[in-house]
């Protein structure tokens, strides 16, 4: 992803390609955003009043020639042109102070489209962020995948990827050193409450079709549905597991979106319009006040009982669902509360072929809300027993789910 490709050897060709392949990287950050706004009518003399001074002067263009000078004369190694390029590209979005907003290389850009697609190389774990420690968890094994065959756990921390530490790490990141080429091999350091020592495991990438739906019919007419991720592939996984509840007689749904981190917009709304009644979804508004609403005609609306699992690894699109369902009183949320992103992101493809993806608009639930950094309290608060989960395999709070379901089918 070399937004110009730079010369091994040679100074002056490095700082000219640096500066250059930095100011078009620059322009067309910002060329993308505002070309969008004149697509929509903007003038470019309004833009221009609403942006701010730019980051490309005589001044920073001089300091750039003068820490390559620093580097030269003092670092102990020899420069890669090509990182230090790269480098530059990041820091721009990285001075933005937003966790969400990213740089692509070409590469990155092609594993993350990937892995929207529901298709990939990598160990087959579902890897999520534990706030409270600040590091990346395993919150789920798929079965029969090289995690699994190697001994990974849910429940354990990534301590370190290959030799790099992960505690502090952009969990995107961390998910992008996870991931490599087919039958390439990761060693992963984790921490296991039931060990002492930090264990190292070594495990070998395959090419993993993600299940992103699973479902099961209990007694009573009971269906579940659980959804850990919003790929592309979710929405026809998920069409077909409710046929074939509604086919095997469904009294009532448990829908679980626990560790459910999001995904695509576009498939949330659309799995919401199998549920929900006719009415707004979520609605959108970016840095202008502009206002976009997702509805839903309730032609397909959902007349059975509904419980929704989550916690505080549910997020973004999973809080849009839960949001409202919850706003327009269509089932009952049990759980911890959810993670708190009520903000969307938007992936902008630059000429090169490389991208940023940017924080640009909040989103409301049906009533208003903005979950961000707040998120969405359950209806019934409950804490997930997790030795009971990780020693017996009993999960409480599906347990209660089912009692609060029969409960409510004896009712109607």
């Amino acid at each position: 992803m070399d937004i110009q490709e730079l010369e091994s050897g040679g100074k002056k060709y490095f700082w000219r390609g640096l500066v250059t392949g930095l100011l078009i990287a620059i322009m067309l950050l910002c060329g993308a955003y505002i070309g969008q706004r004149m697509v929509e009518n903007r003038s470019l003399a309004s833009t221009s009043e609403e942006s701010k001074e730019s980051v490309v002067t005589d001044e920073s263009i001089e300091k750039m020639y003068l820490l390559q000078q620093t580097i030269d004369q003092y670092f102990l190694e020899e420069a890669d042109p090509e990182l230090l390029s790269e480098g530059a590209y990041k820091g721009i979005i990285e001075a933005l102070d937003d966790p969400y907003s990213s740089y692509y290389s070409v590469e990155e850009l092609k594993a993350i489209q990937e892995q929207t697609q529901g298709i990939y190389y990598g160990i087959g774990a579902y890897i999520g962020m534990d706030k409270d420690v600040d590091m990346a968890r395993i919150s789920k094994v798929m079965p029969g995948s090289p995690a699994e065959e190697s001994g990974l756990l849910a429940g354990d921390y990534i301590y370190m990827v290959g030799e790099a530490y992960a505690k502090g790490m952009e969990l995107e990141e961390l998910i992008s050193k996870v991931k490599g080429p087919e039958n390439s091999v990761v060693m992963l350091t984790i921490l296991r409450e039931t060990e002492v020592e930090p264990l190292e495991i070594e495990v070998t990438r395959k090419k993993i079709e993600s299940p992103t739906i699973t479902h099961e019919t209990y007694e009573n007419g009971i269906s579940y549905i659980q959804i850990t991720e919003f790929d592309e592939i979710t929405l026809d996984q998920f069409t077909e597991a409710l046929a074939e509840e509604k086919a095997g007689g469904m009294k009532g749904l448990i829908l679980d979106l626990r560790d459910n981190l999001g995904g695509n917009l576009s498939t949330v709304t659309e799995i919401a319009r199998k549920i929900l009644p006719s009415g707004i979804i979520v609605y959108t508004e970016d840095k202008y006040g502009e206002r976009v609403e997702y509805t839903c005609d309730g032609k397909n609306e959902l007349m059975v009982p509904i419980v929704v699992l989550v916690n505080g690894n549910s997020a973004s699109a999973s809080e849009i669902l839960a949001g409202a369902i919850k706003d327009y009183k269509k089932g009952t949320l049990i759980g911890t509360t959810t993670y708190g992103k009520g903000i969307v992101q938007r992936i902008i493809s630059l000429s090169d072929g490389s991208a940023v993806k940017l924080t640009v608009s909040s989103y409301f639930t049906p009533n208003g809300n903005n979950i961000h950094e707040v998120g969405i309290e359950p209806d019934e608060i409950l804490e997930l027993d997790v030795e009971a989960y990780v020693n017996e395999k009993k999960d409480n709070q599906l347990d209660r789910a089912l009692e609060v379901m029969n409960e409510q089918i004896k009712a109607n």
